[in-house]
């Protein structure tokens, strides 16, 4: 045992604009930020405060560190100042550190050495750090470690993209009935006339066509609270719901939230709060996904909640109709930088209006038509949890010793390729909040 101090020493250089923005993710570790991401475009005028992570170096968000923002920069790169960079001595092999601090009793110990005015806004900083205890196996062994955890990291990554691939195959199978039901109807002997719409075709000759602007009664526009202030979020589940992107595109229906605010931190932007009953629609990043909104809840900049008019347009149509669009929304979208929606332009989309009653009978038909597929893709989705679960206890297992991996050699199907282990990331993302702040309380 012995203190991080004894293996990493402190990395604080800045001034190095043309190397890459590099960020964290829970399960990939430090990687290169996407910058076809219009809202991280924001940062790139303090590029100059930005930290260099020397390719190896451990960098870590010090205010999600509890969370695993931690890994080894895969390249030469930059950081937010609101990362600590730490460059390893010869002892220290920076990837089996990366393992071993993102444990789940590593995490623990990072908890009781941050600091800070409240609980959630916690930082752990160089000087607690360096004083925090580690493991230390002998270098061989961190070596033996890394190489095979890489190797069933590899076996993971694979297992996961299966499933995933299964997963798309079945959402575009129940997105075709979805697609037929909404367009064509349930009697395929009813005339059908031009709906106007080139890319929709035919509708039937009873339907009207309108525009979405037309058949909602109040649109929604979110916001971001300021996310630096104490006391604008709530660790009680008396809090209003916040819902990201992560939570429209996670299920159908949306019935709880990870995050919450007060009412301070609602009022701070005005923040309407969009009732149950809605329908929400992702604009950015993740576009054209929708959902059932199931709580009273504020939304994010990047979502819409749409109120249908109860005489025209039962809600469950309309997230059916919005499903429905999702192969085309791209051709909708603006793509100057990467594909983005904008209200007028969800305003502007076609919508088809089926009788009121018919509609309830469509939506009936239609959730009784996917259960099968909503039922296989759960279970896929259960497999894929309880896959990372198993790598969760393996990764602390080996780590740690209880598991003794000195003599084991690799096959040729233990083979690891960076693409496979891409696979490894996921829906449990977190967000990092602050990696673009400067890192001060």
């Amino acid at each position: 045992m012995l203190r991080n101090g004894r293996l990493f020493g402190h990395r604080v250089e800045t001034g190095f604009p043309d190397l890459p923005i590099l960020e964290v993710s829970l399960r990939t570790c430090v990687r290169v930020r996407d910058m076809e991401n219009l809202k991280r475009k924001q940062v790139m005028s303090q590029k100059e405060k930005y930290k260099r992570a020397a390719k190896g170096d451990i960098a870590y968000n010090m205010m999600r560190m509890w969370q695993g923002a931690v890994g080894p920069a895969p390249v030469d790169g930059l950081v937010s100042p609101a990362y600590v960079v730490v460059k390893p001595y010869d002892e220290a092999n920076s990837s089996y550190y990366s393992y071993l601090f993102r444990t789940s009793a590593y995490m623990q110990e990072v908890n009781k050495f941050s600091r800070g005015i409240v609980a959630d806004r916690n930082r752990l900083y160089w000087e607690s750090f360096k004083q925090m205890p580690s493991l230390v196996p002998p270098r061989p062994e961190q070596d033996q470690i890394v190489a095979y955890l890489r190797a069933q990291d590899a076996h993971i990554a694979r297992f996961i993209k299966a499933k995933r691939e299964l997963i798309k195959r079945l959402t575009e199978q129940k997105l075709r009935i979805i697609d037929h039901a909404v367009t064509r109807g349930l009697d395929s002997s009813v005339a059908l006339k031009p709906s106007g719409i080139e890319w929709l075709g035919e509708m039937p000759e009873h339907w009207d066509a309108s525009r979405l602007k037309y058949c909602v009664s109040r649109i929604h526009a979110g916001g971001t609270p300021d996310t630096g202030v104490d006391g604008y979020w709530s660790d009680s589940s008396d809090g209003i719901p916040w819902l990201l992107i992560a939570d429209v595109t996670r299920a159908d229906r949306v019935a709880n939230s990870t995050k919450r605010l007060t009412q301070a931190g609602l009022e701070s932007k005005r923040l309407a709060v969009v009732p149950a009953g809605a329908v929400l629609y992702t604009m950015y990043a993740s576009i054209g996904k929708a959902a059932i909104l199931g709580i009273d809840s504020a939304i994010n900049q990047a979502i819409l909640g749409l109120e249908p008019k109860s005489n025209l347009l039962e809600a469950e149509f309309l997230f059916f109709w919005l499903r429905s669009l999702e192969r085309h929304i791209k051709n909708l979208a603006s793509t100057s930088t990467q594909a983005n929606l904008n209200a007028a332009k969800v305003k502007a989309l076609p919508m088809f209006l089926p009788p009121l009653e018919e509609q309830k009978l469509i939506c009936a038909w239609i959730k009784s038509e996917c259960r099968i597929f909503d039922d296989a893709i759960a279970r896929t989705e259960e497999e894929i949890k309880l896959i990372r679960e198993y790598r969760d206890r393996l990764i602390a297992d080996v780590v740690t010793g209880q598991v003794d991996v000195q003599g084991w050699q690799p096959s040729p199907d233990d083979v690891v390729a960076e693409e496979d282990l891409a696979a490894l990331a996921g829906d449990e993302e977190i967000e990092t909040e602050g990696e673009d702040n400067d890192g001060e309380e």
